[in-house]
């Protein structure tokens, strides 16, 4: 999306929240019967407002995320994350690269916001996550893009690198709601969240999209600079298990509730793919919507650390599925399985 574009829809989206015109009515209220998306049901049990205060009063001396800068966000200090109190959001529009049951036919609605917790060295989105690039906007103006994005058709807002912004999200999120909003909202994280963060969007997300990207302290030190990645990213995605459990679809196959993880394979084994298939059986369920990705290439600063300066091999995604099943993992992502099949069959396994 070009940023004239970009900038239009954000405009008449806000203009429509403005003036109140924006549909009631829900994409899903034809093909889902009584689904509603879970923010609904927190507004009218009067709890969304004070849910969005205790969010902003993290901001105050900020440890929204395990990073736990502690700095004045409200006053416009910056941390890690370098943003304050306004998001950047760098696009918003249909995606069809995501999993096939956040996409369907219509797409899944990304938002993309720019700056990261995490700044990984082989980030294959840095011109966003490092470089911040983008447009800042007022809350009222998110409220309009989530709702823009519905108009569009695409079946969810699909909320990508959105931890450091969270209150903003949250306090958007009851605005669009509350001008026609009806769609599921996906938390499209790295996997980098506080505990008492992911605690705050229990009844607010519909569908938890996190990644667990490494299982050793020693990688997640090396390669983003946060020891504690796999033991806080576990705990967060346990809570995530906790509050929207299993994946849950519509009769077309559309996901409107639950969880799904993501796991990217990684040169030499670098991500110990075996240990986190394991823990997924062992700990949440071997139901668990899991993707065990092929996409991994050498970006950004990955050339500069010889353990992941080259594409993966077929034979270790290969033997990365054969983990998963080993692991009795029976819910894995379809584009996975079926490249799986694919590269069984060039190699005659």
């Amino acid at each position: 999306m070009s940023r004239r574009a970009f900038l239009r829809a954000v405009g008449g989206a806000a203009a429509l929240v403005a003036t109140g015109s924006v549909l009631g009515r829900s994409t899903w209220s034809s093909d889902a019967g009584p689904w509603r998306p879970a923010y609904l049901q927190l507004e009218e049990e009067g709890r969304f407002a004070e849910r969005i205060e205790e969010a902003y009063a993290i901001l105050e001396s900020c440890e929204l995320c395990p990073r736990r800068c502690g700095v004045d966000r409200l006053r416009g200090e910056l941390g890690f994350c370098r943003t304050a109190t306004q998001p950047v959001v760098f696009s918003a529009q249909p995606h069809f690269g995501e999993e096939l049951p956040l996409v369907g036919d219509r797409g899944s609605g990304t938002i993309f916001f720019s700056n990261c917790n995490l700044r990984c060295v082989f980030c294959q989105n840095w011109p966003i996550a490092h470089e911040g690039r983008g447009q800042r906007l007022e809350v009222e103006e998110l409220a309009g893009v989530m709702l823009r994005v519905q108009q569009m058709g695409c079946h969810n807002i699909n909320l990508v690198t959105p931890t450091h912004v969270l209150p903003q999200i949250l306090d958007a999120t009851r605005l669009a709601a509350q001008h026609g909003l009806r769609i599921p909202l996906v938390y499209n994280t790295g996997g980098y969240d506080a505990l008492e963060a992911v605690r705050l969007l229990d009844g607010v997300v519909d569908i938890y999209l996190p990644d667990l990207k490494f299982m050793d302290a020693d990688q997640a030190s090396l390669y983003m600079d946060a020891p504690d990645y796999p033991e806080t990213a576990r705990a967060a995605i346990a809570e995530m298990h906790r509050q929207v459990g299993e994946l849950v679809t519509d009769a077309r196959g559309i996901a409107l509730r639950g969880l799904m993880i993501r796991h990217l394979v990684m040169p030499n084994h670098t991500a110990n793919t075996r240990a986190f298939v394991h823990w997924v059986a062992d700990t949440l369920s071997t139901t668990t919507y899991v993707n065990v990705m092929s996409q991994y290439r050498v970006e950004h600063k990955a050339f500069e650390f010889p353990d992941i300066a080259r594409a993966i091999t077929t034979q270790e995604f290969l033997e990365a599925m054969d983990w998963a099943e080993e692991a009795g993992l029976t819910n894995l992502d379809e584009r996975s399985l079926m490249q799986r099949d694919l590269f069984r069959r060039r190699s005659g396994g």
